[in-house]
């Protein structure tokens, strides 16, 4: 299985990654919209990102959300319902929300993100 792994002492906050997320899934460059949060934290920055613990499945009423093939927990929007519970229980915080969306999202491990850290902070 593919887990996005984070080297937090390399990030220098830039936001590409961030950016590459939101345009690619989201189709716009908002970095709230991105799978990827870079937030600070008592002076220094927490990355949030999955890390495919798959802890939510088992809060998810509806059955939303499962992992695939290669290990990857995913949301199936048809089945989501939107009660959030996912999002409060994530202990990475990384089931993200946004008022623009009815239904949560997450990061898939694609590595889309790696390809554009030039400091080397992520890799798959």
């Amino acid at each position: 299985m593919k887990v996005l792994k984070v080297a937090v002492e390399k990030c220098i906050s830039c936001g590409a990654c961030e950016e590459k997320c939101s345009t690619l899934f989201k189709k716009e460059n908002d970095r709230e919209k991105s799978c990827i949060q870079i937030n600070p934290k008592n002076g220094g920055r927490v990355i949030n990102v999955c890390n495919q613990c798959g802890r939510c499945i088992d809060v998810c009423p509806p059955e939303a959300l499962k992992r695939d093939a290669s290990g990857i927990v995913r949301l199936d929007a048809k089945r989501c319902v939107g009660c959030l519970i996912c999002v409060g229980f994530c202990p990475t915080s990384a089931m993200r929300q946004h008022d623009d969306y009815l239904v949560p999202f997450k990061c898939i491990s694609c590595g889309q993100c790696v390809n554009v850290c030039e400091q080397g902070a992520l890799v798959l």
